[in-house]
């Protein structure tokens, strides 16, 4: 099934955080009860990354468009990103991150179709997840993107830092 992606705006806030309530879930099910903890991702960053022009929702296409996922595509430098252990960027081209990609579970496909959009913009992207995180690293994988290392986010916490970079041939 096709989906429409927008930037977010004020209005989807409590959506977005009703979507991050059913990953949380997804994730623990999953084996993975680590990595969204301690009300992560908070409300105030979400509004902040809403007020930045910097997360973006994912609308089921249709008679009533619904939304049905969230991410956040953020334009790099990410300072997370600067340092990485037990591996290495292949490039230091300018590159884009998706952050916080969650979805209510409704729609199949919604990985693949987020990088596909986020590719029309960079065609180098960036994406982290935590070693419990099973599922994203195979769909990470699955779409492209290779493992480059551990990276540490603002917490001290490390993670899985992924890369893939789009050969003007694969653009459609």
């Amino acid at each position: 099934m096709d989906i429409k992606i927008r930037k977010a705006d004020y209005a989807d806030l409590d959506r977005i955080m009703e979507i991050f309530e059913v990953a949380k879930k997804f994730m623990v099910s999953t084996g993975n009860p680590n990595q969204w903890i301690n009300g992560y991702p908070q409300r105030e960053l979400i509004d902040g990354e809403i007020a930045e022009g910097r997360c973006y929702v994912c609308l089921k296409c249709g008679g009533n468009e619904k939304i049905v996922a969230t991410f956040c595509f953020i334009e790099g430098p990410d300072p997370t990103y600067s340092y990485i252990e037990d591996g290495e960027w292949p490039d230091d081209e300018p590159y884009y991150v998706i952050h916080r990609l969650a979805s209510d579970e409704s729609v199949h496909g919604i990985t693949k179709q987020c990088i596909e959009w986020c590719a029309k913009i960079s065609p180098c992207l960036r994406v982290d997840t935590h070693s419990d995180n099973k599922v994203m690293q195979h769909l990470l994988v699955k779409n492209g993107f290779t493992r480059c290392g551990i990276i540490y986010v603002a917490n001290g916490t490390p993670r899985i830092a992924f890369y893939k970079k789009i050969d003007c041939n694969e653009k459609k």
